[in-house]
C-alpha cells in the first residue's frame, strides 16, 4: 500500500479522497491555488502546496506544478479525482513515466474511451449494446453522409468524437439541415477539444440516463455495482441522481451489468469507471464511458457498502478487487442532491462568503461537502458546493429522508439550488419515478415563466 498520495484536485471531491487515504494509514499531499488557500482540505492537511494562481490553466490543469509538487513531497501516486486532468490520457502517461502511480486506468484505456467512436467500436466488439449511427467518423463525402443519415434515420444527433460533459452536440431533424450541422459541430469540435471528428447516431426522443458502475483491478477482475438513473439533467448536466434506478427490471439490468464487466476484461480495464447509457423502451444504448470517479458515486456507496474512492486507491496498489460480484448486495434506495451556489431557477452563478452553513443529520444522512461558516466560493470554479445523499429502506423512504435533509439545511450569504430540490422532491412525476432526461428543462420552463 502507498505510503503517500498526492490529491491533484479541489472542493468536495478532494475532501473525499483525503477521507479514503485517512482511512487506510496513507499521507494525503493537498495540492490548491490561491483562491483554495482557505479551503477546508487545505486547513486538515498533513501537507499541502500551493501549485498557482486561481485560473485552472495555470493551476489545476499544470501538468509540470502537480509533479512537481508530487516529487517534493515524496509522494508515490497522484489521484486526479473528476473533472480537471482526471480523463486526459497524456497526463496519465506523465505521471508514470515521472515514476508515480496514476489512480486510474491505463493511459491506453483512456485514449480509447475518451474517444466516442474508438469507444463505440470496442463497445461493438465486446456486445455491449450502441446506439445504432455511423459505425466510426463520419467521411467527408456529403453523399455518404446523407446515405448514412438516411439509413439510421431522422432525427439524428451529430456528435464530437473527443466531446463530453453536454457539449459538441447538434440534433438534425431533417436532411436539409445535416451538412451545415456536420460542419459547424466538425468547426466547434476542433475549437473545443482540438480534434474536429465527428460521429452521428440515431436521436432518442424521451429517454433516461442510466449508467453502471464497475470496479476492476489489473488481474482482470471485474464487478458491477448496480445502476444509477441520472435523468435529472439540465443542459445535458445532472441535477440529481438516485439508484438503484425506478422500475426497470432486475433481470435487464443483470444482463447489462455482465456485458459491461466482460466488455472491461476484454480491453484489460483497471480501476473505476462507468459504463454510461440512454434506457429507452425497454432497450439499453451505450454513449460513452468515464474512465474515473463520479459525482454522483455516493449513492452506489449507499446501497452497495463499497467504498469506492478506497478500492480505487487498493486496486491501483496492486490489490486485487476484494470481493466478487456474487458478494455485492443492493440493499434499499439512495438519492443525491447537488447543491450549487447559483441562483435556483436562474443558475446565475452566485460566489461569496458563506455566513452560515448548518448540514442535515439523521439516519441515512450523509453530507460530502468542503464549505463551512466563513468560508468564500471562488468564482473561478464549477459552482458545486457540495452533495446531499440520503439512503432508505425503500424509495419513498429515501424521498421523505430527503425532504426532511432540504428542510434541515441552511446556507446563507449566497444562493444555492436547494429551493429547486425540495420543490423536485415533491413533484409527482418524478416521486412515481421514471422521468426522462427532458424531464426537468420542461419542468423549469413551466415553473420559471
Amino acid at each position: 500500500m502507498f505510503k503517500k498520495i498526492l490529491v491533484a484536485n479541489r472542493g468536495e471531491i478532494a475532501l473525499r479522497i483525503q477521507r479514503a487515504c485517512r482511512e487506510l494509514g496513507i499521507q494525503a499531499v493537498m495540492v490548491y491555488s490561491e483562491a483554495d488557500r482557505e479551503a477546508k482540505y487545505v486547513k486538515l492537511a498533513e501537507e499541502a502546496v500551493c501549485i498557482g494562481p486561481a485560473q485552472s490553466a495555470l493551476s489545476y490543469l499544470n501538468m509540470p506544478a502537480i509533479i512537481s509538487a508530487a516529487e517534493v513531497t515524496d509522494a508515490e501516486a497522484i489521484h486526479p479525482g473528476y473533472g480537471f486532468l482526471s480523463e486526459n490520457a497524456d497526463f496519465a502517461e506523465r505521471v508514470e513515466k515521472s515514476g508515480f502511480q496514476f489512480i486510474g486506468p491505463t493511459p491506453e484505456s483512456i485514449r480509447m474511451m475518451g474517444d466516442k467512436v474508438s469507444a463505440k467500436q470496442a463497445m461493438i466488439k465486446a456486445g455491449v449494446p450502441c446506439v445504432p449511427g455511423s459505425e466510426g467518423e463520419l467521411p467527408d463525402d456529403p453523399v455518404q453522409v446523407r446515405r448514412i443519415a438516411k439509413a439510421v434515420g431522422y432525427p439524428v444527433i451529430i456528435k464530437a468524437a473527443g466531446g463530453g460533459g453536454g457539449r459538441g452536440m447538434r440534433v438534425v431533424h431533417t436532411e436539409a439541415a445535416l451538412l451545415n450541422a456536420v460542419t459547424m459541430t466538425k468547426a466547434e469540435a476542433g475549437a473545443a477539444f482540438g480534434n474536429p471528428a465527428v460521429y452521428l447516431e440515431k436521436f432518442l426522443q424521451n429517454p433516461r440516463h442510466i449508467e453502471i458502475q464497475i470496479l476492476a483491478d489489473k488481474y482482470r477482475n471485474a464487478v458491477y455495482l448496480g445502476e444509477r438513473d441520472c435523468s435529472m439533467q439540465r443542459r445535458h448536466q445532472k441535477v440529481l441522481e438516485e439508484a438503484p434506478a425506478p422500475g426497470i427490471a432486475r433481470k435487464l439490468i443483470e444482463r447489462l451489468g455482465d456485458r459491461c464487466v466482460s466488455a472491461c476484461k476484454k480491453i484489460g480495464y483497471r480501476g473505476a469507471g462507468t459504463f454510461e447509457f440512454l434506457y429507452e423502451d425497454g432497450e439499453f444504448y451505450f454513449i460513452e464511458m468515464n474512465t474515473r470517479v463520479q459525482v454522483e458515486h455516493p449513492v452506489t456507496e449507499m446501497i452497495t457498502g463499497v467504498d469506492i474512492v478506497k478500492t480505487q486507491i487498493m486496486v491501483a496498489a496492486g490489490e486485487k478487487l476484494p470481493f466478487t460480484q456474487r458478494q455485492i448486495e443492493i440493499r434499499g434506495h439512495a438519492i443525491e442532491c447537488r447543491v450549487n451556489a447559483e441562483d435556483p431557477f436562474k443558475f446565475i452563478p452566485s460566489p461569496g462568503r458563506v455566513t452560515m452553513w448548518h448540514a442535515p443529520g439523521g439516519p441515512g444522512v450523509r453530507v460530502d461537502s468542503h464549505i463551512y461558516t466563513n468560508y468564500f466560493v471562488p468564482s473561478n470554479y464549477d459552482s458545486m458546493i457540495g452533495k446531499i445523499i440520503v439512503h432508505g429502506d425503500t424509495r419513498e423512504q429515501a424521498l421523505a429522508r430527503m425532504r426532511t435533509a432540504l428542510g434541515e439545511t441552511v446556507v446563507e450569504g449566497i444562493n444555492t439550488n436547494i429551493a429547486l430540490h425540495r420543490e423536485l422532491m415533491v413533484d409527482a412525476k418524478f416521486m412515481s419515478g421514471g422521468t426522462n432526461i427532458h424531464y426537468l428543462e420542461e419542468w423549469l420552463a413551466q415553473h420559471t415563466r
